[in-house]
């Protein structure tokens, strides 16, 4: 995994770069968005949260034999106060199971303690087995339910915390 310094140049390792999006980025990252879910977030949106400062955009890539690097994944979250809230994590159909969303998760949680954060938050479908599979193994423990969250398809969000 490649992990951004504190001075925002990316480290690098197991061939993943992950850095900040920029307003650049914004085709590919709705391209991923698109491919992902159902109801993608809209360019308006994520444009809005790439103006907050209490907002940050990871974005995984990887180096293509030919050059350039191709998307990956995302992960999208808050650090207000003492806390990290993760808005959205994304991985490209193809490239799921190769450990996108964990590499962006163990980037997001380690920022938050670098923050001196307590804790984290997020809310995840509850029929998103995989996704409850990786937020249990990264520590999250289940804490409540927002029934109806995902209006569009009547689905449950599971809320899970983790304690730093």
């Amino acid at each position: 995994m490649r992990r951004l310094r504190e001075d925002g140049t990316p480290d690098r390792g197991k061939g993943f770069l992950i850095r900040q999006m920029t307003v650049d980025d914004m085709p590919a990252v709705m391209a991923l968005e698109k491919a992902s879910f159902k109801n993608p977030w809209s360019t308006e949106l994520l444009g809005r949260e790439l103006q907050h400062d209490w907002s940050t955009i990871l974005l995984v890539e990887e180096p293509r034999p030919e050059g350039g690097v191709e998307l990956l994944g995302l992960a999208i979250f808050w650090i207000v106060h003492d806390e990290v809230h993760v808005l959205n994590v994304a991985t490209a159909p193809v490239h799921r199971r190769r450990g996108v969303a964990r590499t962006v998760m163990e980037e997001v949680l380690r920022r938050g303690v670098a923050r001196r954060c307590s804790l984290a938050t997020l809310e995840v479908r509850r029929g998103n087995e995989s996704a409850l599979n990786l937020y249990r193994s990264l520590g999250f423990r289940p804490v409540g339910i927002r029934p109806n969250y995902y209006v569009d398809e009547g689905e449950d969000a599971i809320v899970m915390v983790l304690d730093f």
